[in-house]
């Protein structure tokens, strides 16, 4: 089978799971490393001719990382795409198990065993702390609701002061973000690169725990060593 993957998270299951499927990733596939498949552009922007002619069997996507008319073009070439909806926990491992197992015809891999054994062993939550989870910077964006992220926090006991903005990644100002009455803020790596001398200075009334954006954000083999990486990050 010929798969090419328009999802970083995916790429590295498929990877892990079905060594030799991945005929096609995008520029944004990181994991893991050497990966030996060409190179179809970025995941909001796909060469979508390139994919073509690397004649996939499928194309895996997810509705939030890829645009419509891409995924569009696919289809009316007569290439089959599977599109992924993943904005919890509970729809993450479900989407892996239907990507790998069912439509690659894979063996459930062990380690998505591991990783919901690993969630399911979390102890349950005491009263929340109240976060700010920035994403971007010029301008400032927040995770908003119905966020993977956002359900990955609230099994930590994080809650997210933005959960019921109207929009999942909303614009706030600085000077808003600051007054919100948060408990701490969390910043992540990626998509915005926050480090230590970028991004905790904004807050300065706060705590902040600098985190890894791929435990935060991306659903696969990660999420085995996740909850142990981000319940240490977040103390």
């Amino acid at each position: 089978m010929r798969v090419v993957s328009l999802v970083p998270s995916l790429t590295e299951a498929l990877a892990q799971s079905g060594p030799g499927l991945l005929v096609g990733v995008t520029d944004w596939c990181t994991h893991p490393a050497g990966l030996d498949a060409a190179r179809v552009g970025g995941t909001k922007n796909p060469d979508v001719p390139a994919i073509l002619a690397l004649r996939p069997d499928l194309v895996v996507a997810n509705e939030e990382e890829n645009r419509a008319p891409d995924l569009a073009a696919l289809r009316d070439a007569g290439t089959e795409v599977l599109v992924t909806t993943v904005r919890t926990l509970d729809e993450a491992l479900a989407e892996l198990d239907r990507v790998l197992t069912g439509a690659c015809g894979l063996p459930r891999p062990r380690w998505l065993d591991e990783a919901e054994a690993a969630w399911s062993a979390l102890p349950r939550p005491g009263v929340p702390r109240r976060a700010i989870v920035p994403v971007w910077r010029r301008p400032w964006m927040v995770l908003g609701r119905e966020t993977f992220a956002g359900d990955l926090l609230a099994r930590l006991g994080v809650a997210n002061v933005y959960a019921d903005h109207a929009e999942r990644y909303p614009r706030i100002p600085l000077d808003e973000l600051t007054t919100a009455g948060a408990d701490l803020v969390v910043l992540p790596d990626e998509p915005y690169r926050f480090t230590a001398d970028d991004g905790p200075e904004a807050f300065p009334a706060l705590p902040a725990a600098l985190v890894d954006g791929r435990y935060l954000t991306w659903y696969g083999p990660s999420l085995v060593r996740a909850p142990a990486a981000l319940r240490a990050a977040l103390r």
